[in-house]
């Protein structure tokens, strides 16, 4: 099998996902370890319907963070294909830290708006891990991915920061441009790069932020981090979810 996609010489592609919904916050809006939590029924038809709609790409591999959330969306796209999802740890997302006396507002805006500064140099997301190490680490990783043999179609599934940085990289605006990068829970990116001779040529951003089933976007005003603590609004405020 040639390792470029067809009429091309070098060429692969990445079907780059965020996984599913989940709920951050239970139902007291307590957080919840982002370690352990599971897609929710919405996250499960957001996954199942993602799989028709790549229903037809005859991926080579596929890879998620191993990370609960990532396996469940990864499972729910390649239902019915025999494939293995491999794990890559060190695409998991970045991670945040101790807060001190924060306000709660100070501290749900570290997190809303935590992208803004990301190119600002040694600047911490929510008071845990540094820009500049986590965007080295994913591209890191990407950029070995990219070089490994025996693949041309291949499904990652990560999470919202670590796809910004893939973006960035992408789309050669670094860590500058990862705050214009949006994901939503379940949507789609698709990454093309021509490797020769173990070098990365050349990119192209193909597709971002493609959600499975609001493919107009209709009613989703909020970021993909509003939405986390809108939800946590309505818990603590007794609304139903719509």
């Amino acid at each position: 099998m040639s390792d470029a996609l067809d009429g091309t010489a070098g060429r692969r592609r990445i079907y780059l996902m965020r996984h599913g919904e989940v709920r951050y916050f239970d139902a007291d809006g307590k957080a919840v370890h982002p370690k352990f939590v599971d897609l929710t029924e919405r996250g499960q038809a957001q996954a199942a319907t993602m799989g028709e709609l790549l229903a037809d790409v005859p991926f080579d591999r596929a890879l998620c963070t191993g990370l609960p959330r990532t396996v469940q969306t990864a499972q729910g796209v390649l239902a019915g294909r025999n494939l293995v999802v491999e794990d890559i740890p060190a695409l998991k997302e970045i991670r945040s830290g101790p807060m001190g006396d924060k306000s709660q507002a100070e501290i749900d805006a570290k997190f809303v708006f935590g992208m803004d500064d990301a190119d600002l140099p040694r600047t911490r997301f929510a008071g845990g891990d540094l820009f500049e190490e986590f965007y080295t680490r994913v591209t890191t990783a990407l950029e070995a991915l990219l070089r490994e043999p025996g693949w041309r179609n291949l499904l990652l599934v990560a999470h919202d920061g670590t796809n910004r940085m893939l973006l960035g990289w992408a789309s050669y605006g670094g860590l500058a441009s990862a705050r214009a990068f949006d994901q939503d829970p379940g949507c789609l990116n698709v990454i093309d790069a021509d490797v020769g001779n173990g070098e990365i040529l050349r990119r192209t951003l193909k597709l971002s932020n493609l959600t499975p089933i609001n493919h107009s976007k209709l009613g989703n005003n909020l970021t993909s981090m509003e939405q986390v603590f809108d939800y946590r609004r309505q818990v603590l405020a007794g609304i139903d979810e719509p």
